[in-house]
């Protein structure tokens, strides 16, 4: 079986006892706390450039004063450890500074979409019951009032003053509350692809090594420069590029919302090196006007995951940036972000595969009896290791449903093969039963992907009472593309029972939620509504 440890130096590793028993590999050198990373690198590179954001620059120095200042204005607010700070806020300096002042004091930052409305806020915010709410001033009519929430203090972009000028006002903190690495650090709300959100805690400890997993995959260190184009807000945002990059001691360039023509201009103009994107971005660059002439050398290795990167997409890639190293990177809110790394030698020959398990992380394929499979035999990912949040803020029910042994059940069905290479086959509840033939939605969704008239798809199963449920298939279109074509273009792949009977044609884009994952419930609630 194929292993990291075999493939490339993985910094030292041992087993260590978490969580009340969990057995887990873990890094022997690493930052114990949140703050710690961006200690050190105030540390070791003072005058080094942390954030670039527009016309800003900021220093790892500078940040560290701004953390200080905003630390003394929460503390004068009666912030202490273990309370919890929600973060309505954009991507801006201002989220970076908050993030790690919340965790100065030991308390626990609670980052909400900006896209959110007030009931989503509600919701979150009630169940973590925090204690002050930052948010963005024109978002104030999302912003709850709750009894839990003591103070609300509004971001101000007009110009006049600082942004975070009400937080600015207190004698600085710059000595950090003590922590154990197994305390929460952030709680991050699951994006409600399948129901009301679940407050994932991520530990310390867990996101020290999701930063390490990355920067030990990416080769990442104090000189290269990350472009975050994703919400702060998501784990992508937080944890693989603002933690990792303070955790590098490099440069973050940030973005406020992801534009393509935008993203290009400011990868060719600050010589970025690093980034992880969805793959729907890549095409979108891929189609940009300003892409073609863009001095895009600098930009060596990027992550990407949450959907399928089609194959005429890594052609084109490999074609106009041949020195870009593509790393599929498979994981969770729940995981901290990654779980499994695929080795960028294999993503064309592994297209169908998200890699090899992560070196401090376990993946067991696992059946409904809750017996590991064999190899190549189709079951549920369960996923372990010391970034594997140890459950959910005030859901006990969702933590006794959704864990097992310390391993978080991902709900994905999975396939390990003899060399250990995972592939995601489904979302176990996308397998269509019709008439009692099991479906892989993501199956037919490859098929439909590769003709060159499809922009995006989603497969779903429509409800039918003879044969249980009917494939249904929701299509973006490049051009004009009749039915009978498609269907004939799957039925010369898969089976008769696979090929879609319906394709129901959507004009701009498939409804995606505010971190940009497929919304297919709300698909499945348009078939049943029909």
């Amino acid at each position: 079986m194929d292993s990291w440890f075999d493939r490339i130096p993985v910094p030292p590793t041992r087993y260590e006892l978490h969580y009340d028993g969990r057995m887990l590999r873990c890094f022997v050198e690493r930052p114990r706390s949140v703050h710690a990373m961006l200690e050190q690198a105030v540390t070791s590179r003072p005058q080094g450039a942390a954030l670039i954001c527009g016309e800003e620059r900021v220093t790892y120095a500078a940040l560290d004063a701004l953390v200080g200042k905003v630390a003394g204005g929460l503390r004068a607010l009666g912030v202490v450890k273990n309370d919890r700070v929600a973060m309505i806020v954009a991507n801006s300096v201002e989220f970076v500074v908050l993030r790690f002042a919340i965790a100065r004091l030991g308390a626990i930052s609670v980052p909400l979409n900006i896209r959110h409305q007030l009931a989503e806020n509600l919701d979150i915010v009630e169940n973590c019951a925090a204690k002050v709410v930052v948010h963005e001033a024109d978002l104030a009519d999302k912003t709850p009032t709750l009894a839990c929430v003591q103070h609300a203090i509004a971001l101000h972009r007009d110009g006049r003053g600082a942004p975070l000028a009400d937080l600015l006002r207190a004698e600085p903190v710059m000595q950090a509350t003590a922590v154990d690495e197994e305390e929460t650090a952030t709680i991050l709300y699951t994006s409600g692809t399948t129901g009301r959100p679940k407050g994932a805690q991520l530990t310390h400890l867990g996101i020290a090594h999701s930063a390490i997993h990355y920067a030990w995959m990416m080769g990442l260190n104090e000189q290269d420069r990350g472009l975050l184009a994703v919400p702060m807000s998501h784990v992508t945002g937080l944890v693989a590029l603002i933690d990792t990059m303070v955790h590098c001691r490099g440069a973050l360039v940030i973005m406020s919302a992801f534009k393509a023509s935008e993203f290009i201009e400011l990868a060719a103009q600050h010589r970025t090196t690093f980034t992880v994107i969805v793959p729907a971005m890549f095409n979108l660059c891929l189609l940009a006007p300003n892409f073609a002439g863009a001095d895009l050398s600098a930009w060596r290795v990027a992550g990407y995951g949450g959907a399928i990167m089609p194959e005429v997409t890594l052609e084109r890639i490999a074609e106009k940036l041949p020195r870009l190293k593509l790393i599929n990177c498979y994981g969770a809110t729940e995981t901290t972000s990654p779980a499994v790394f695929m080795p960028p030698e294999e993503a064309v020959a592994r297209k169908e595969y998200v890699g090899l398990t992560a070196p401090c992380g376990h993946i067991a394929i696992m059946d409904s009896e809750g017996v590991e499979v064999p190899y190549g035999a189709p079951g549920e990912i369960y996923i372990g290791g010391p970034m594997v949040t140890p459950g959910y803020f005030n859901n006990p029910a969702a933590t006794a449903r959704e864990f097992r042994a310390g391993y978080w059940k991902s709900g994905d069905l999975g396939i390990m093969d003899s060399r250990g290479y995972i592939r995601v086959v489904d979302r176990i509840k996308d397998v269509i039963n019709r008439g009692g033939y099991k479906i892989f939605a993501s199956e037919v969704e490859n098929a439909l992907l590769d003709h060159p008239a499809i922009v995006e798809v989603a497969v779903v199963a429509k409800p039918c009472p003879i044969l249980g449920e009917r494939v249904h298939a929701f299509v973006v279109t490049r051009q004009g593309v009749e039915d009978a074509e498609l269907k004939q273009y799957c039925a010369n792949l898969l089976s008769d029972y696979k090929v879609p009977e319906v394709f129901h044609r959507l004009e701009l884009a498939l409804p995606r939620n505010a971190n940009g994952k497929l919304l297919k419930r709300e698909l499945r609630e348009r078939l049943t509504a029909s």
